[in-house]
């Protein structure tokens, strides 16, 4: 490799295709492993880990998850909002400062990781909206009623996101191990 770090320019090594492969593999299987505990997964801790590492190309495992998502439960309306659910969070990251002290990394991105889980249904909701044809009031009523799940969503987020840093320590020395 020519002294770029990882996940600059989209372009694609064969290295690269496998492990992200394996990552939006890893977020799947992750996903599937923690279904009975509801809202509560990995997926905003490895979207954030993976963007912090990777970058732009932190959407290549992230769109595998969701690809595999429909592969293995179906393409149905529930799944449309996950083109760009994810996409939300990963643009949230990518517009932290990439040199953020050491101290607060950890606290911002639990944060930014709860923010996305208590919105989730708000960022959900256009998409039902266009998809089952809800009115305004209708779009309300729909956030209203799941901010239960939200609230448990976000809380679990912000749990789960105390693995964010975890996760970024070992992508980052796997990929300075594999350049040496």
């Amino acid at each position: 490799m020519s002294g770029k770090k990882p996940g600059s320019g989209m372009k694609l090594t064969i290295r690269e295709v496998v492990v992200f492969g394996m990552l939006g593999s890893i977020m799947y299987a992750s996903k599937f492993v923690m279904e009975l505990l509801p809202n509560i997964h990995l997926l905003g801790v490895f979207t954030i880990a993976f963007t912090v590492v990777y970058r732009k190309k932190a959407l290549y495992p992230i769109y595998i998850y969701v690809i595999l998502n429909g592969i293995f439960c179906g393409f149905a309306a529930w799944w449309i909002p996950y083109l760009y659910l994810w996409t939300v969070l990963w643009g949230a990251v990518m517009l932290l400062p990439a040199r953020m002290p050491r101290g607060a990394q950890p606290f911002v991105y639990m944060a930014v990781c709860a923010a996305h889980g208590f919105l989730f249904g708000t960022l959900y909701a256009p998409a039902q909206a266009i998809l089952f044809g809800l009115s305004f009031k209708g779009t309300i009523a729909w956030i209203i009623a799941g901010l239960p799940w939200d609230f448990m969503h976000g809380i679990s987020n912000f749990l789960c996101g105390i693995l964010i840093m975890p996760v970024v320590s070992v992508l980052r020395l796997a990929e300075k191990n594999t350049h040496l």
